[in-house]
C-alpha cells in the first residue's frame, strides 16, 4: 500500500505549517517531510513537529551532507528518532556546488563517495560501535599526523531507540541512482515521470538493486509532488510549469544541468534544449511556455478528482511507494481537505 504524506517547504510559514501538520495527521497523512536549503534548518522544525504529533513519520528532505560531519548527522538522526518515539527517517543529499561552496564555504567534491561513507558511518554510530572509519573522504578518528594525536575511537553515549534508522538518498544521475538503490532504504527522485521513469532510470536501478543487501528490504521510492484537486487547475499548472522551466533551463550552464539531462532521458531532447536556450537568454516566460505539457501534467497531481486518481494510479503502477504531496490550495481548510481526498483516492492492495 502506498504511503501518503506532505511536504513542508523551507520557505513556508512554519507556524501555519505546523498547525496544519497536526490536521494532516488527523485525516490520515502518514509522513511529513521538512525541506532544507540555505534557510532555517530542518532539524529544529522536525523536533517541534515531534512534540505536537503522535503517529506521523518525520523525515528530512534533505539534509545536505557537506554542512555536517557524518557523526553529527548520525547523532541528529538518533536524537530526532528519540524525541519522536522512533518515527524519524533520515533524508540525505549532496545539494550542489553553488550552495555548498557559496553558503557553507567547503569544497563540493566527490559527492557519491561522501554520501556512501556518510551512510556507513551513520549505521555504525546507531549500532553503538566505536567509530573507526578509514575512507577516501572521512577518517575517524583523525590520524595523529593531521591533528593533536589525542583522538580515539568513541561510541555514542545514548542508546538509540533503533539500531537502524531508515536512510533515503536524493539521487538524479544514473550513477547516483544506482548507488541509492544499492545502499539506501529509500530513493528521493525529482520530477518523477511515471510513464518514462523506466527509460530514465531503469538500468541504474537494476544495477544498484543487483548489489543490494537483501537485509535492507525493498527500496522505498519517495516522490515529492504538487497537489491540487478541483476544477480550474490551470493556474496551479502554470506555476508548476515555471518551476520546471527554472530547473530544466536555469539550474546550471549548458552541458552541466542535471535536470536538463533528465528531461532528455525522458525523451524531450529538443524541448529541453529550447527551454534552456530561452531561459539562459532571460526569456523566462517563453521558456516556461516551451516546457512540454505532458511533462508538467504527468509529474503533478493537479486536476479534477478523476484526473488526480488516474495520475496516482500511474505512480503506483510505476513502483512509487511513498507520495509526499505539497498542497497548493489557497486556504488551510482546503489544503487539509485535499490531503483527505488524496487519502481516499490512494490505490488499495
Amino acid at each position: 500500500m502506498m504511503r501518503l504524506g506532505v511536504t513542508i517547504d523551507y520557505s513556508d510559514d512554519f507556524s501555519v505549517a505546523a498547525a496544519e501538520t497536526v490536521e494532516f495527521e488527523r485525516v490520515g497523512a502518514e509522513v511529513v517531510a521538512v525541506s532544507e536549503a540555505y534557510s532555517f534548518d530542518a532539524v529544529s522544525r522536525l523536533g517541534y513537529l515531534a512534540a505536537v504529533t503522535s503517529t506521523i513519520t518525520l523525515t528530512s528532505t534533505i539534509l545536505p551532507i557537506y554542512s555536517r560531519t557524518p557523526t553529527l548527522i548520525a547523532m541528529t538522526a538518533a536524537g530526532l528518532d528519540s524525541v519522536s518515539g522512533g518515527r524519524f527517517e533520515l533524508g540525505l543529499g549532496s545539494s550542489g556546488a553553488q550552495v555548498i561552496e557559496g553558503f557553507h564555504g567547503v569544497p563540493f567534491t566527490a559527492p557519491l563517495g561522501h554520501l556512501r561513507e556518510t551512510v556507513e558511518i551513520c549505521r555504525s554510530v546507531w549500532r553503538r560501535e566505536r567509530v573507526e572509519h578509514v575512507g577516501k573522504n572521512y577518517r575517524i578518528p583523525l590520524p595523529a599526523d593531521e591533528g593533536t594525536g589525542l583522538g580515539k575511537p568513541l561510541k555514542i553515549i545514548n542508546e538509540p531507540v533503533r539500531p537502524s534508522i531508515p536512510i533515503s538518498l536524493a539521487a538524479l544521475t544514473p550513477r547516483a541512482v544506482a548507488q541509492a538503490a544499492e545502499i539506501a532504504d529509500g530513493w528521493l527522485p525529482i520530477f518523477y515521470h511515471p510513464d518514462h521513469a523506466r527509460a530514465a532510470w531503469g538500468d541504474a536501478l537494476d544495477a544498484g538493486l543487483a548489489k543490494r543487501d537483501p537485509a535492507l528490504g525493498a527500496l522505498d521510492t519517495i516522490v515529492s509532488i504538487p497537489l491540487y484537486i478541483g476544477e480550474h487547475g490551470d493556474r496551479m499548472l502554470d506555476a508548476y510549469r515555471q518551476r520546471i522551466a527554472l530547473y530544466v533551463g536555469g539550474m546550471g550552464a549548458r552541458g552541466a544541468n542535471f535536470y536538463n539531462d533528465l528531461a532528455v532521458r525522458y525523451g524531450y531532447a529538443d524541448e529541453a534544449a529550447r527551454v534552456q536556450e530561452l531561459y539562459l537568454a532571460g526569456e523566462k516566460a517563453a521558456a516556461a511556455e516551451a516546457v512540454p505539457d505532458d511533462l508538467v501534467r504527468a509529474t503533478a497531481l493537479i486536476g479534477t478528482e478523476s484526473q488526480v486518481a488516474e495520475r496516482l494510479a500511474a505512480f503506483d503502477s510505476a513502483g512509487v511507494t511513498t507520495i509526499l504531496a505539497q498542497p497548493l490550495a489557497q486556504t488551510a481548510a482546503a489544503r487539509i481537505e485535499s490531503i483527505e481526498a488524496l487519502r481516499a483516492l490512494a490505490p488499495r492492495p
